[in-house]
């Protein structure tokens, strides 16, 4: 049976990503004994997000504090985000440390079962440690993969295995050259085996590459 914990994190749309216990290098409040990262992996997040929300004009992030916020409430604990940025939280440190995934030639983490689909929203912080079970990301699938056509998929070859080309990508998808990349979202994610079946749908594709542009064009 799952932990009510993680059942709780599921009930509210999103996906538990893993979890561990802190240390002093995380520089975390006095008092948390306990993190879960959760976020989305497959479409249940985004589906709750778009019932709830104007695509055109609300963002994800705000929505994100608003029901994860809530849903801390609910469990005890306290939330951070991945887009705070003071101060800025090692999120992809804590889900490796937490078992959830390597580090793909895309800079991106991939997870044992989502592959590159998975996205972290937000970290639970608990004042109590969970019994919950380690977990393993198991060998790590990229090197297993001599093809690697993550690397070689990108039309503009954002990606060359050691940096990703984000102004290169952001003049491709703005242009009509990258109709393709805005309605099916990011090509070399596509190309990766692993966990194809959490791939975003053209929907939550589309979404994710406007804001994407936004930002882009913000800075």
């Amino acid at each position: 049976m799952e932990h009510p914990i993680l059942t709780a994190i599921r009930r509210a749309s999103f996906t538990p990503l893993g979890w561990l216990t802190p240390g002093p290098e995380d520089k975390l409040p006095d008092g948390v004994r306990f993190v879960i990262l959760i976020g989305n992996a497959g479409p249940d997040m985004f589906r709750r997000f778009a019932r709830e929300r104007d695509l055109q004009r609300d963002t994800m992030d705000s929505w994100t504090r608003d029901v994860v916020g809530e849903l801390a409430a609910s469990l005890d604990a306290e939330a951070v985000y991945p887009f705070d940025m003071n101060p800025p939280w090692p999120f992809l440190t804590w889900a490796r440390r937490g078992g959830a995934g390597h580090v793909s030639p895309l800079g991106l983490n991939i997870h044992p079962s989502y592959g590159l689909w998975h996205a972290y929203r937000a970290a639970l912080l608990f004042p109590v440690a969970f019994d919950l079970p380690a977990q393993s990301p198991g060998p790590h699938p990229c090197e297993a993969c001599s093809a690697k056509p993550c690397l070689t998929a990108c039309p503009v070859s954002a990606f060359d295995g050691t940096r990703y080309d984000v102004p290169g990508c952001f003049a491709h998808i703005a242009s009509d050259a990258g109709s393709e990349c805005m309605t099916r979202g990011c090509l070399a994610r596509h190309t990766c085996p692993v966990g194809q079946g959490f791939a975003y749908a053209p929907a939550q594709a589309q979404f994710h590459m406007r804001a994407f542009l936004k930002a882009r064009q913000e800075v």
